[in-house]
């Protein structure tokens, strides 16, 4: 069977164009919603992936109405072909029910993750050539040296609880935790 997927962001824009396209490709059924690509959650594709069958066919209008990115893509194709079914992007004349569209799509598996390693990559240089200049990343400590000279002198002297040392620096009971 031949299933559609439609999908815009915002009630504004109109499915239309997508569903007639997808019932001249033969889709039997079409899932459409409307809502950002970038969502986590999208009930009509949720319930399209959970009624999928072996030899069903995903077909959509252009790849980006199924995802935003690449790697959002593969995630969901993956999915697809896990239940036993293909994908099909009309605009772009990819179809996984056949050797060349399975091809394609590999390319397209193997350019994202090669740009997932290269932004590691420039990730980690990034990181390493601020250290080299003396920039340290995360979040600035919560107390000074010397404020944390107190703590300690608070805590191993006055005996102070861990509570009312908190309190009296205005941080949390974990950060004078690690102090001490």
């Amino acid at each position: 069977m031949i299933l559609g997927y439609a999908r815009v962001s915002t009630r504004d824009q109109n499915l239309d164009g997508q569903r007639d396209a997808l019932a001249a490709a033969g889709a039997e059924r079409i899932f459409a919603d409307t809502i950002t690509g970038t969502a986590r959650t999208r009930p009509e594709l949720d319930r399209l992936l959970s009624e999928l069958r072996p030899g069903d066919v995903v077909t959509v209008t252009k790849y980006d109405r199924m995802a935003r990115s690449l790697p959002d893509l593969l995630g969901i194709v993956e999915a697809i072909r896990g239940k036993g079914a293909g994908f099909r992007s009309l605009g772009e004349d990819i179809d996984t029910t056949t050797p060349a569209g399975k091809l394609v799509f590999h390319i397209f598996g193997s350019i994202a993750e090669f740009e997932r390693a290269r932004i590691v990559e420039r990730t980690k240089e990034g990181l390493e050539a601020a250290r080299k200049r003396g920039r340290v990343g995360g979040r600035p400590p919560a107390l000074s040296p010397a404020q944390r000279a107190e703590v300690k002198r608070m805590r191993d002297e006055e005996h102070r609880p861990i509570p009312e040392i908190a309190a009296l620096f205005k941080v949390s009971e974990k950060t004078i935790r690690r102090v001490v």
